[in-house]
């Protein structure tokens, strides 16, 4: 897979851009503030409909414009695909496959895979468990896009009943209320069928790429403790044995669907009193171990950044094993790695179909990628 031809219309900085690509390193060189980072959050945008950098549409359009244009073509296995994505904030985002429109935006998902890899990474370790949820997330939905449903469908199921919640709570006043206690029923019931969809396919993906992870850590930092990720779910002992581990069961939905029925209504009146669901894979974490001890506080800055690039790294290979190469992203990380760490991901990197490096000035990029060139100034983008 790799991407032949971007185009973006009112994209963060960019007022258009026409850039055409070639399978193979391709390296974009220029100053901080040029909008090198813009290019490969357009091309992540499209593989999965968010931004690694802000959590809404809104300023991904240039300022002063009512709306962005992304425009990608596609070639996997010989068969290419032009994916058009129209983002317009507070309003219904468009997209069009071939010139076609598309009944909704996440029906482009799985036509471009990407791994990106950027500064921002280091949060996957030290950051809160929001950050490892979003990770596992996404790659879920690279690695099977109906998955984007399943987890649209539990966050609104969630907000709805967390809105019942703190309303039931309020009525109480010491005494139950039948009506809101019956309804709370029917979406515990929601939250279960939606929430054992999404926590099944996390456990499974975290089996599937711990020995991946574990593989890429080994590589990127030889001399340090072993790594390690393991699911810690809100369901705790509740949780059926071998879930979420390398050579376990798969996870069973009916089963994980009963578990959290019965978590939920134990944790009813702690529900009740604080107004929010305490139960389901939005109180999950991704446990990342170093040694026997969690990398979160333990783990030196080279180490963390060492697991983040694993947690990367592994998940191209995931990826490449499963369903073909993804595009491999890796936005301005070369300078913050040391010697070691940077042999290493140009080896990947050298190896991957299609890999787009940003960099601040050619010495940062490993003469393992030396590739089509581009300059990235005020004035565009021209080929060195």
């Amino acid at each position: 897979m790799y991407l032949r031809h971007l185009q973006v219309t009112d994209f963060r900085s960019w007022e258009l851009l026409d850039l055409p690509l070639e399978p193979g390193p391709t390296v974009l060189v220029g100053p901080n503030g040029r909008g090198k980072t813009n290019l490969l959050e357009a091309i992540a945008y499209t593989a999965t409909l968010s931004s690694h950098r802000v959590a809404t549409d809104t300023p991904l359009v240039r300022h002063g414009c009512e709306r962005a244009l992304v425009r990608t073509a596609v070639v996997n296995e010989g068969r290419e695909l032009t994916v058009e994505l129209e983002i317009t904030p507070g309003k219904a985002n468009r997209a069009r496959v071939n010139r076609g429109a598309v009944g909704r935006p996440r029906d482009v998902l799985g036509i471009l895979r990407t791994v990106l890899f950027s500064p921002e990474d280091l949060a996957l370790v030290r950051g809160d468990p929001g950050e490892r949820r979003r990770f596992l997330d996404e790659l879920l939905v690279l690695r099977a896009p109906r998955y984007a449903g399943v987890r649209s469908d539990y966050e609104k199921v969630l907000r709805q009943r967390n809105a019942l919640l703190k309303t039931a709570g309020k009525r109480r006043g010491g005494k139950e209320d039948p009506y809101a206690l019956s309804t709370l029923d029917v979406w515990d019931n929601h939250l279960a069928a939606a929430g054992a969809q999404l926590l099944a396919g996390r456990l499974d993906l975290v089996a599937a790429l711990a020995p991946h992870t574990s593989a890429a850590y080994a590589g990127v930092a030889p001399d340090s403790r072993p790594a390690e990720i393991g699911y810690r779910s809100s369901l705790g002992e509740a949780l059926p044995a071998g879930y979420g581990v390398a050579g376990g069961p798969a996870a069973s939905v009916p089963e994980l669907t009963e578990v959290l029925l019965q978590a939920l209504g134990e944790s009813r009146t702690a529900e009740l009193e604080r107004g929010v669901s305490l139960v389901g894979p939005h109180r999950d974490e991704l446990d990342l171990i170093l040694g026997e001890a969690p990398a979160k506080g333990y783990a030196s800055h080279g180490e963390s950044w060492s697991y983040a690039l694993a947690l990367r790294l592994g998940s191209y290979e995931l990826l490449r094993a499963e369903a073909g190469e993804p595009v491999l992203l890796l936005d301005d990380v070369f300078a913050e790695l040391d010697r070691k760490r940077r042999s290493r991901l140009a080896e990947v990197a050298a190896g991957a179909e299609q890999v787009l490096v940003t960099a601040a000035v050619d010495e940062d990029v490993p003469s393992e990628l030396n590739g089509v060139r581009f300059a990235v100034s005020e004035s565009g983008v021209t080929r060195a």
